[in-house]
């Protein structure tokens, strides 16, 4: 068997076994129970690793995590460009076909890696509904954060609109990072991207202080009473206290 013929899941618990059980018991903290489930499942189902395979696969994971920091250090163009003088054009091409399909790079790379404060400054004079999309591509601590310095009426504003927003283009996604950043940092989906949702804003308002959470809920109840409810009953089920009936 060659590592083309292995599956994703595969492949990740053949790089766990090579790191070994220390550092792949702090990676895998990091992953949801059910991927744990499952990379778990794997590993003891691996008996045998062909040294010819492990060497494929830790090589091509390797080239994925090369791609993805020229990917964040300089957007894909650059990425394009440093991965052909290193392995030509047609194994920068594969590599980079294999990022953009199954890792989904996110666009706003670069703010998920800006300090909050400053990336404040970015965006907080910019139209609620850009605020709300850039916020919905970050992690829910840096975003709420930036929710929380935000005036009381525009933290309202924003949170409303990132609890109603459903999709958005690659078209709008790219123009607003072209606005806040010049040099892109991430690779825009060649289709529609998931961003906000409830799920997004409250895994945001869990992170702001309560004050802020106690003005934003109030403000919602009185300007879109379904909507707040929906919060809640989400925020309910996300801490496990939610049974199907």
């Amino acid at each position: 068997m060659t590592s083309t013929e292995l599956t994703g899941k595969q492949k990740a618990a053949i790089i766990l076994i090579s790191l070994g059980s220390e550092l792949s018991a702090k990676i895998l903290k990091n992953f949801r129970e059910d991927e744990i489930e499952d990379l778990t499942l794997e590993i003891a189902n691996i008996r045998r690793i062909d040294p010819k395979v492990k060497e494929e696969v830790l090589n091509e994971f390797y080239e994925l995590c090369l791609a993805q920091n020229y990917i964040a250090m300089g957007g894909i163009d650059y990425a394009k460009e440093m991965l052909e003088k290193a392995l030509g054009p047609t194994k920068a091409q594969d590599i980079l076909t294999k990022l953009t399909s199954s890792l989904q790079v996110r666009p706003f790379d670069f703010a998920r890696k800006t300090d909050p404060s400053q990336l404040l400054n970015f965006i907080q004079n910019e139209h609620p509904q850009t605020i709300a999309l850039v916020l919905s591509f970050l992690n829910p601590d840096q975003a709420g954060m930036v929710l929380s310095a935000l005036p009381p009426v525009q933290q309202v504003e924003v949170a409303r609109r990132i609890a109603t927003m459903d999709r958005a283009t690659p078209e709008v996604l790219r123009e607003v990072e072209n606005v806040l950043e010049k040099r892109l940092s991430s690779f825009v989906m060649q289709d529609y991207t998931a961003a906000g949702g409830i799920d997004t804003a409250v895994a945001i308002l869990n992170r702001v202080d309560r004050g802020t959470e106690k003005t934003i809920m109030e403000a919602l109840e009185e300007d879109n009473p379904e909507l707040a409810e929906e919060i809640k009953k989400t925020d309910v089920c996300l801490r496990g206290y939610c049974y199907a009936g």
